[in-house]
């Protein structure tokens, strides 16, 4: 009996890929085929997106292309918290789950085609199955976010934060490590606030015990030998407790920081947990620490009550 294949699609930023990798790993290790096309499937699984209208439109596509395609499809991801949405378009599709439902999917996909007995399951490499190249990996540390910013509808589809014991985080870093990815991509919805959820609690990782906290996490994976990049950093002021890591050369001078803003009206507005003039003195604090830091950024323009003034200091 052949075993069963499984389209897969998987749409959105880089935690929903994570996402599909954990539900492909999961595939793979319970025998399923995953198929390149559609056409052939068994069934096919989208890894929804909602955050953006645009986003939703191209997930309602995708649902759309396979069902036409194939006619099995179970939908998951952000736009899964949102079922009445989908099935207003696509009333036809199996089942329907939300974001990290990965006992959801697997459920749906068991009903929808049986797996078939697989002898070789240990023959799955121990890092999972990845959707990047080789040479890197995004390792995922917590999920949701407690921040309620008035333009995000993250905490509404992912909850809020949920933080991922550091023991957790640094096995998985170190299989990566050793299944030859040069470059981690560290990255949650709030990567700075990491283990405040679980009041910074430890667990043991090897013969030491290691605290779920930024600083701690980021210590412990500037030891692994390979690249380390801090993505989602809020610039809370403890965020300075880790710049001397990346002077030394530990981790990568690199944050991906969204300051959305400059204006302190807008910010306001925005509910960002951030203020312009103390962002800005906590940068010119970090390079002195660290003069070859880089920041990556976004930025909001024509925020509701934005005023010409605004929008001028933070082109300043």
């Amino acid at each position: 009996m052949s075993a069963p294949r499984v389209s897969f699609v998987s749409l959105g930023c880089p935690k929903a890929l994570v996402d599909s990798e954990r539900i492909i790993t999961r595939l793979r290790a319970e025998g399923y085929e995953i198929a390149r096309k559609h056409d052939g499937a068994d069934l096919v699984v989208v890894n929804t997106c909602g955050f953006l209208d645009s986003a939703r439109d191209e997930s309602l596509n995708a649902i759309g292309s396979a069902l036409s395609e194939n006619g099995r499809v179970i939908v998951t991801g952000c736009l899964g918290a949102e079922p009445d949405v989908i099935r207003e378009k696509h009333p036809n599709v199996l089942a329907i789950t939300g974001p990290q439902a990965y006992e959801s999917v697997m459920a749906a996909v068991h009903e929808a085609a049986p797996p078939s007995h697989d002898p070789y399951i240990d023959l799955l490499p121990p890092q999972g199955v990845k959707l990047t190249p080789r040479h890197y990996a995004y390792l995922k540390i917590s999920e949701g976010c407690n921040n309620r910013c008035t333009f995000c509808i993250i905490p509404a589809l992912r909850g809020d934060l949920v933080s991922r014991p550091a023991a957790d985080v640094l096995r998985e870093a170190e299989k990566l490590a050793k299944a030859g990815v040069k470059e981690l991509l560290v990255i949650s919805q709030d990567t700075s606030a990491y283990g405040i959820d679980i009041k910074y609690q430890t667990s043991m990782f090897g013969d030491r015990e290691v605290r779920a906290k930024f600083l701690d996490l980021s210590e412990e994976l500037g030891k692994l030998g390979i690249w380390v990049r801090m993505h989602y950093v809020y610039p809370y002021p403890h965020v300075a407790d880790v710049i001397p890591l990346m002077a030394e050369g530990k981790i990568l001078p690199y944050l991906d920081i969204p300051f959305q803003h400059a204006s302190p009206q807008v910010l306001k507005n925005m509910r960002r947990p951030a203020h312009g003039e103390k962002t800005l003195e906590r940068i010119r604090g970090w390079r002195e620490v660290c003069p070859d830091l880089a920041i990556r950024s976004t930025f909001i323009v024509g925020f509701p009550g934005e005023t010409d003034d605004d929008f001028e200091m933070l082109l300043d």
